[in-house]
């Protein structure tokens, strides 16, 4: 048996219609670049509808910016040179810097007499009266710094600033001619998936273009305090680093960094800076020269399931304090260790990197309002900020890990004369300290070793043995299930969550 079908021609006629504008979006969305528009147009006694599409190729968008694009060439003397090929080739092996080539120097007692190194790198000019952005580890320690044009021009460059901490640094070029220049786009709104372009100078190859797409946002490769790369997958390589990261509208949303290569290739896993904050950081170079931060003074440590239970919490976002630097913004404001910030400066608190990264981006002396979680109720902190002078002095977020365990299994001795001679302790540190540890128990679960000094159990500071095994028998009988252990070690302090019998 057949089956027929008819339809008037109205029907044909607006099926046919769906089909090309589903033919044409489904163009679109292969090539994710493109805006398609419907208009009305009469033709006889029936309305039809048009479809045009106006694509944005990715063709016009690197002729329009890729004059702005420069390579970098930073000459080091033969004996950084020399220096640099010590370095530990396991960090190599996971994430590859991109210096070029260049020349590699005989070292010494080769025949070949040793020579200055230049290491190839990439660049973008963000004003047309000649500054310039690339990464610090391109530039550093550099004798003599050259930026080409993409016309072949070189011009010798001064370095302005540098911002080590965040891989970022400012160069200018002096030339008779208006220089093109891009600027900086919106990194905050950028989706995974959204098309990008990639341009730079790779393996010496200047003006290099590849395409790809945002694979994940906010990636930390433990590179330093204020991870938060774009992680892209169009292919870079040695000598893309300092290089731009373009969206489809042709504004530079990141700044490539590194690359994750097992070979020393592209396998299409690299990490941009976002713009946002590469803007600031570049901002404070062109005008201070360096950039300046916020500081609070606090170690932090993420809020686990055993911590989350232990201090009553309603869930595990927020950053536990483990430590306060005398003297610092915190200690001033009235902040203690075991108090969970909630929020700063009224922006929710999901781990432990964002608040390093908004207390970094704060203004110094300026008073901002932080919300913590004390004795199990929330209070308001008014805290003024100061100024990050050392590396000490940033907030260094612990990420070591805790898990479920049973009995404590602790030894445990008095903080003598000679005990804080041998673990470097001043007169200040107050605690017991651990000299043993039984297998497969809580403690060695959480990884206590002897060496180890317990400050406090829960609020109640340990300044004796006797004291810790009084607050951990007063915990017990208050039907509590664990308790939260500080633990100094070496010059950190890490809260863990000791679960009782």
């Amino acid at each position: 048996m057949q089956t027929l079908s008819t339809q008037c021609p109205e029907t044909a006629t607006r099926r046919k219609r769906n089909g090309l504008l589903a033919a044409a979006m489904a163009v679109v969305l292969a090539t994710g670049l493109g805006t398609v528009s419907v208009s009305q147009a009469h033709t006889g006694d029936h309305d039809s509808q048009v479809i045009e599409s106006t694509p944005h190729s990715m063709a016009d968008i690197i002729e329009r910016v890729q004059p702005s694009v420069v390579n970098i060439v930073a000459t080091r003397s033969a004996s950084h040179a020399a220096s640099m090929r010590g370095m530990d080739p396991r960090m190599e092996d996971m994430l590859r810097r991109f210096f070029g080539p260049g020349r590699t120097p005989a070292q010494p007692g080769q025949d070949e007499p040793m020579q200055s190194a230049s290491a190839l790198g990439s660049g973008f000019i963000i004003d047309s009266e000649g500054y310039v952005v690339t990464n610090n580890h391109v530039i550093e320690d550099a004798e003599q710094v050259q930026v080409v044009l993409e016309d072949g021009t070189t011009l010798p460059a001064r370095i302005v600033g540098t911002d080590p901490r965040s891989d970022l640094a400012v160069l200018k070029v002096e030339s008779d001619k208006t220089l093109p220049a891009v600027l900086f786009g919106d990194s905050d709104s950028v989706r995974v998936g959204e098309w990008v372009v990639a341009i730079g100078n790779p393996f010496g190859l200047g003006g290099t273009a590849t395409a790809g797409i945002i694979s994940a946002r906010g990636r930390d490769i433990q590179s330093g305090p204020y991870d938060d790369y774009l992680q892209i997958d169009a292919p870079i390589n040695k000598g893309n680093s300092g290089g731009p990261v373009f969206d489809t509208e042709g504004r530079v949303i990141g700044i490539n960094t590194a690359i994750f290569s097992p070979n020393g290739g592209s396998v299409g896993i690299g990490f941009a800076i976002p713009a946002a904050q590469a803007k600031t950081a570049v901002e404070q170079i062109i005008e201070n020269g360096h950039v300046t931060r916020g500081w609070l003074g606090v170690q932090i440590q993420p809020i686990t399931e055993e911590i989350q239970a232990s201090l009553g919490l309603e869930g595990t976002k927020g950053a536990l304090v483990s430590d306060v630097s005398k003297d610092s913004p915190a200690a001033k404001s009235g902040l203690e260790v075991t108090d969970v910030i909630l929020a700063f400066d009224g922006t929710e608190i999901s781990d432990t990197r964002e608040l390093v990264r908004l207390v970094a981006k704060t203004r110094p002396d300026q008073k901002v309002p932080v919300s913590v979680w004390r004795e199990g109720k929330k209070r308001n902190i008014d805290v003024t900020i100061g100024t990050l002078k050392d590396p000490e002095q940033e907030i260094v977020a612990s990420n070591q890990p805790s898990s479920e365990t049973g009995k404590l299994g602790l030894k445990i001795a008095p903080l003598d004369k000679q005990s804080r001679e041998r673990l470097r302790l001043d007169e200040s540190v107050e605690g017991a300290l651990v000299t043993g540890v039984a297998p497969n128990s809580p403690a060695a679960r959480q990884g206590l070793r002897p060496g180890d000094v317990i400050m406090r159990i829960g609020q109640s500071r340990v300044d004796s043995p006797q004291a810790l095994s009084e607050a951990v028998e007063s915990a017990g009988k208050s039907g509590e299930e664990s308790v939260l252990a500080l633990v100094r070690r070496g010059d950190s302090q890490r809260f863990v969550a000791l679960k009782l019998g």
